[in-house]
């Protein structure tokens, strides 16, 4: 069976604007350039995943209802423009509240999970993430290309398999 290849991204940093504990739609702002970078990625023939702690759940900010509304909202956003979000994996943990798991970035918990579901070949994926334990979670999940987001001029470097 032929594995098929993903891009990984972290929610909060990647799709939309950073700000502490987006759980509301009207809190929730894309960042500009994403939505050509996924449709970029998903006509070369990669599925599309989102990997993203939510330590607001566990420290009770937001319930899982709440997470689930705004997600189904920003898969739906992709949708509308001819984007397909394979599956959204969210850690709803905090070690300090709810104790060690293996979902929590930088552990590899959930694309190792979306590796299994969808029959993936980690070493031909791509990661982004805008913090340092999104890139360990590459790492330790097998994928070689992990990349650094800082701004929207990024996406066009990563497109071109250019080191950031």
């Amino acid at each position: 069976m032929i594995k098929s290849k993903a891009l990984f991204l972290d929610r909060d940093g990647v799709i939309n604007k950073e700000k502490n504990y987006v759980f509301k739609i009207e809190d929730f702002e894309f960042i500009d350039g994403i939505f050509d970078f996924c449709e970029y990625f998903q006509r070369k023939g990669y599925l599309i995943f989102v990997i993203t702690n939510q330590a607001g759940i566990a420290r009770g900010f937001y319930s899982e209802n709440d997470f689930s509304t705004l997600t189904d909202w920003m898969v739906g956003q992709f949708e509308q423009r001819n984007i397909c979000i394979s599956k959204v994996y969210h850690c709803p943990h905090h070690p300090e509240i709810t104790g060690p798991c293996d979902c929590r970035k930088p552990n590899p918990g959930m694309i190792l999970q979306a590796a299994d579901e969808f029959n993936l070949e980690l070493r031909e994926s791509i990661l982004v993430g805008d913090y340092e334990h999104d890139l360990k979670a590459g790492e330790n999940a097998g994928i070689v290309k992990n990349y650094l987001f800082r701004n929207k001029d990024d996406f066009k470097r990563i497109s071109k398999g250019e080191e950031i």
